[in-house]
């Protein structure tokens, strides 16, 4: 395995969380990956008392619950020991620019612990996959199907591309086994196509914008904003002058609709 050449030591590392807003969400537990200039490695994990409750949703991804780390010390009490430990450290993870590095700078500005990132060189894998192996209908068609498309980015050619590219990936996915994120496994890729659309509709949005979407009571939920998972009804019925604000505001007319049938249904 190649040898990194580096000039000072980069730490990879991964958070797990109480969620996905970077402002509000804690971190749950935090595990690090530190490769020194001399190649050798030094891993440290640890779980980590949020003070906030653990929403369900985020225990079903990573395990973690309440109970898990009611024991565990705060963020803010191991702050000064963790950013000692990155000290001279590039940074480095996978969706790390944008969800692990903001986060964990957002907890040691609450633990009121200077963590200054501006020197430091942030190497995120995912952007590395994601550019290289680009998901474009011009790679997928080399992909699956062997070749180029003639004509790339006229709606014929490009709707018989997607076509093909659909037929070759029900082909090859055939029979195999997914696993999601919450361990489930299933044989997904059927020839039935309502199989198809649930498989390929990953967020259940209840508009097509995904401003409002399902949480898995099927309870039509906002997923933006300061009331972020909180139920609609609620919402409405709390905070009436939302629904206002909303009609009123740059949001979709689709969205608009929906959130007017509900209100709707709500008066019924």
């Amino acid at each position: 395995m190649i040898q990194l050449n580096l000039t000072r030591p980069i730490a990879f590392f991964d958070l797990e969380t109480t969620g996905v807003n970077v402002a509000t969400d804690r971190i749950v537990e935090i595990s690090i990956l530190k490769i020194s200039v001399d190649g050798t490695k030094e891993v440290k994990t640890k779980r980590i008392n949020p003070t906030i409750p653990i929403p369900k949703q985020a225990s079903e991804i990573h395990g973690i619950c309440d109970s898990d780390v009611a024991n565990e010390p705060t963020f803010k009490s191991i702050a000064k020991s963790l950013v000692t430990f990155l000290d001279d450290c590039d940074l480095g993870g996978y969706n790390s620019n944008r969800f692990d590095v903001p986060i964990l700078v957002e907890e040691c500005l609450r633990a009121e612990v200077d963590f200054d990132i501006k020197n430091r060189r942030l190497i995120d894998v995912q952007n590395i996959f994601h550019q290289m192996e680009q998901r474009t209908l011009k790679a997928a068609y080399l992909f699956y199907c062997g070749k180029d498309i003639i004509n790339a980015h006229s709606a014929e050619a490009d709707i018989e591309a997607t076509y093909e590219v659909f037929l070759s990936q029900m082909e090859r996915y055939a029979g195999k086994e997914f696993e999601d994120k919450k361990g489930k496994k299933s044989i997904p890729i059927v020839n039935d196509m309502q199989a198809i659309h649930d498989f390929t509709n990953l967020n259940k949005n209840a508009d097509l914008a995904g401003r409002i979407t399902f949480n898995d009571k099927g309870v039509e939920v906002f997923n933006f904003g300061k009331h972020t998972g909180k139920p609609v009804e609620q919402v409405l019925r709390d905070e009436p002058s939302y629904f206002s604000w909303m009609m009123n505001g740059d949001f979709p007319l689709f969205t608009k609709k929906v959130l007017k049938e509900i209100k709707e249904r709500m008066q019924k």
